[in-house]
């Protein structure tokens, strides 16, 4: 089976999926993708993998805003164009064509699947919660897109509520579409000792238990909900550990503000780190936080996971069903009622004998969710889409 992966943009985590699925299909995996969109060291770690069927493509117009600091679903809207994009699609020959999301470069890949008839997948993360703003616009497009969608892979049940309201079949729906390098993080953590961790503690002044954020300040990652509930923490506890901030973004000059405001002397801010050295920053932890409030499906959790971190996790993170088990290796909490955060930030410092087997359990559950099984469900989700298509006919050139 000849399988054309069409995505603008991905990052490392994603390279250990594509090696996956190119030894499932014995090679045959070509990846098309936004040279203008992808990280050099990316680009670097994918034509490792794929050699020259790694195929990044530069000169894309953009119509709206490429990013956006807010990070929330739905705030902004653009429209891209990648000039040649079709006929590279078209000169891979692929047997089912996979895309990200509905818009981008999967509509390239719906135009493929319309005129070619060639069985498309679509690899899809939002949830309910990312989508309660959703305007009808994109809705109405979405149930329209459906229609030339044989089989999706999802991200976990949160996904599949959100694509079943759109009207999806869940006959044909795969799950764990997402995947952290979990073996490439466990091998790396495991070879630093405690004099790296340490080290790491020593030189940002870590002390007590070490509670870690990872990713960007913005607000859709309720990073001021964060520092309120660690306020309350740091007040009241007198022992109360270290809160580790690890990323940057719009937000840092008022979380640095707020924190001198407030005399919080035990709030660490560490800055970007790349990401092939964060395991460094997992490992001098001892509890990995998130308080956001949207997300599909934070990969920061499954690395923290895969690092032996017990997980604290705001219940609006698409991946809390599958992988936080409160009491077992986490807590789920509301980040809109910092009370229940700090209470957990209490909780965590007075039972510090337990956080270790939190973190051996956390690194059981995430063994289930790695590069090989989202390949897996991937490829599955390809048969499905060539039995669905099986009746239009093979795929023309």
């Amino acid at each position: 089976m000849n399988i054309t992966y069409v995505t603008r943009s991905f990052l490392d985590y994603r390279v250990p999926v594509f090696a996956a699925l190119n030894e499932l299909v014995g090679g045959r995996l070509s990846l098309l993708y936004s040279a203008d969109s992808v990280p050099e060291r990316v680009r670097q770690k994918a034509s490792a993998v794929l050699g020259c069927r790694a195929v990044g493509l530069a000169g894309e117009w953009c119509l709206g805003p490429k990013t956006d600091d807010t990070g929330l679903a739905n705030s902004s809207v653009s429209i891209v164009y990648q000039p040649g994009v079709l006929r590279r699609i078209w000169r891979t020959r692929p047997d089912v064509l996979v895309g990200d999301g509905f818009f981008k470069w999967s509509i390239p890949a719906l135009i493929t699947r319309v005129i070619k008839r060639v069985p498309l997948v679509l690899c899809y993360e939002r949830t309910p919660r990312t989508e309660r703003n959703c305007q009808w616009p994109r809705t109405v497009y979405r149930r329209a897109a459906l229609r030339f969608v044989d089989a999706m892979c999802c991200n976990g049940q949160e996904t599949t509520a959100y694509v079943r309201s759109l009207g999806m079949d869940p006959a044909r729906i795969t799950l764990k579409n997402m995947a952290a390098d979990v073996e490439g993080l466990v091998s790396a953590t495991a070879q630093l000792d405690e004099s790296n961790r340490a080290a790491i503690r020593r030189h940002y002044g870590i002390e007590g238990v070490c509670f870690l954020y990872s990713g960007r300040l913005t607000p859709r990652k309720g990073v001021l909900e964060l520092v309120e509930a660690w306020r309350r923490h740091e007040s009241t506890h007198p022992t109360p550990g270290t809160l580790v901030l690890v990323g940057e973004g719009p937000e840092e000059a008022t979380l640095r503000t707020l924190v001198s405001a407030y005399s919080l002397q035990r709030v660490k801010f560490v800055g970007s780190v790349d990401y092939d050295v964060m395991h460094r920053f997992y490992r001098a932890a001892d509890v990995f936080v998130i308080a956001t409030l949207e997300d599909n499906w934070s990969l920061v959790v499954p690395e923290a996971m895969a690092c032996a971190l017990p997980i604290l996790s705001s219940q609006y993170n698409g991946c809390c069903p599958e992988l936080v088990r409160p009491g077992r290796n986490g807590y789920i909490f509301d980040p809109l009622q910092p009370a229940s955060l700090a209470a957990l930030f209490s909780t965590c410092c007075a039972r510090s004998s337990d956080l270790t087997r939190m973190g051996r359990e956390s690194q059981r559950i995430v063994s289930d969710y790695t590069p090989e099984a989202a390949a897996q469900e991937i490829l599955r989700a390809c048969v499905m889409a060539s039995g669905h298509r099986s009746t239009e006919g093979v795929a023309c050139y």
